[in-house]
């Protein structure tokens, strides 16, 4: 998308608002797909949990897209985008035995990370396949509070218990047709990830009727001028390579999987707000703007790096501005950035604001969550309201306080 067509839709939709582009999304899909197009079977399951607006789903079915949920809310938006439930696969983690129990009922596939949940649903339902979740004490993450491979992670079933997950087998008859690994956000080396595949192969070996192995996703994507991100493309050759030789050695043709969210999304979004106010102290000068971390949150989670620009004054001189937000916290967006002239009124774009930035935001401080936009066959269409105060007010109940009558007592 070009820059003044952002422009534009904070003009016509108001700020803040997140911006998707249609086009983006399909590109990232498709190379996704041609990378691999030497598996024979090959399917990619959308991580609802990244962005998961109703549209933004019935996009990726479009494309073909299966779909990774986490919850049986998500479970129940991706039905609703018109997913078939063997198109869905739910892989929660810390959830009650009823919470699968009732995905099960719905018919879509069941991914179990926990032995102890893996007996209970093993042995009341042994007729439905499952998917085991294993951990491969692997970190291909760059960032140690997104990757969830390694030892001390609440994810998955360690490897080193795999003599435990074959005796629950065995005593419930369970039917476990696929492994799942996940090692966590923005992979850097793909030889860590190529590691962790092989441990993952290996365990597959104890399994003799799996239909497929999961490759979980976190492949990077630049956030900046002269980032690094993962080698799709050479990725997808040796993985490509080696999955076709293991399937040889397995005797049947597996479906190699990916449930991939920020690949997908990342670069899609554009997060647009107004310049409140600019403030100048004796060190620092604030761009303040319409919107905190209440919409997203990820700067202050994670310490993550968006690219702020000034759309308003493309050619304008650069100076160092610190970009705030309004909410009544430190709510920092980023330090001392080199950004075109900022004046109030001005419209900053935050870049990769596709993935995890809308579905973490919230109402603290009572404001509202922003509109969505997709930007689709080179139209702006609104595929989410901005909430008003009617919203906010929608599920609380009000106690009433007012004084209550004396009855009069006869004497």
């Amino acid at each position: 998308m070009l820059d003044s067509q952002l422009l534009k839709i904070a003009e016509d939709f108001g700020s803040p608002v997140y911006v998707y582009d249609a086009e983006k999304i399909e590109f990232q899909y498709h190379r996704l797909t041609n990378a691999f197009k030497n598996v024979k079977k090959l399917k990619l399951n959308y991580a609802v949990k990244a962005l998961s607006n109703i549209s933004i789903l019935k996009l990726f079915k479009s494309l073909g897209s299966g779909i990774d949920t986490v919850s049986i809310q998500e479970v129940q938006l991706g039905l609703a985008a018109g997913f078939l439930p063997e198109q869905i696969i739910f892989t929660p983690n810390g959830v009650s035995l009823s919470e699968i129990e009732e995905a099960a009922k719905l018919g879509v596939k069941i991914n179990i990370d926990n032995l102890s949940i893996l007996e209970q649903f093993g042995t009341k339902h042994p007729n439905v396949p499952v998917c085991i979740r294993i951990n491969p004490h692997v970190m291909a993450g760059g960032n140690a509070n997104i990757s969830v491979g390694h030892i001390d992670s609440k994810f998955g079933i360690s490897i080193h218990q795999i003599p435990h997950i074959l005796r629950i087998v065995e005593n419930t008859k369970m039917h476990i047709n696929g492994i799942h690994m996940h090692t966590g956000s923005d992979i850097l080396d793909i030889e860590v990830f190529l590691y962790a595949s092989e441990i993952l192969f290996e365990t597959a070996k104890q399994f003799k009727d799996l239909d497929f192995i999961d490759f979980g996703s976190g492949f990077k994507v630049p956030y900046k001028a002269g980032d690094i991100e993962t080698n799709i493309e050479e990725l997808g050759e040796k993985l490509s390579a080696r999955f076709n030789d293991f399937c040889k050695e397995y005797g049947k043709d597996l479906t190699l999987a990916f449930e991939p969210g920020k690949f997908l999304v990342s670069e899609s979004g554009s997060f647009l707000t107004h310049v409140n106010a600019v403030k100048q102290t004796t060190s620092t000068v604030f761009a303040q703007v319409d919107s905190g971390f209440n919409h997203l949150i990820r700067p202050m989670l994670y310490g993550s790096h968006h690219d702020i620009v000034n759309i308003s004054n493309p050619n304008g001189r650069e100076r160092f501005y610190t970009v705030v937000g309004y909410i009544c916290e430190t709510d920092t967006f980023g330090n001392n950035r080199r950004i075109n002239e900022i004046t109030e009124g001005d419209v900053l774009c935050f870049r990769n604001a596709g993935a995890y930035c809308f579905s973490m935001a919230s109402n603290y401080n009572s404001r509202f969550k922003p509109a969505e936009v997709l930007w689709y066959n080179n139209e702006a269409k609104l595929i989410r309201k901005r909430e008003t105060f009617e919203d906010i007010l929608k599920n609380q109940v009000e106690v009433d306080f007012s004084p209550k009558k004396k009855v009069a007592v006869s004497k």
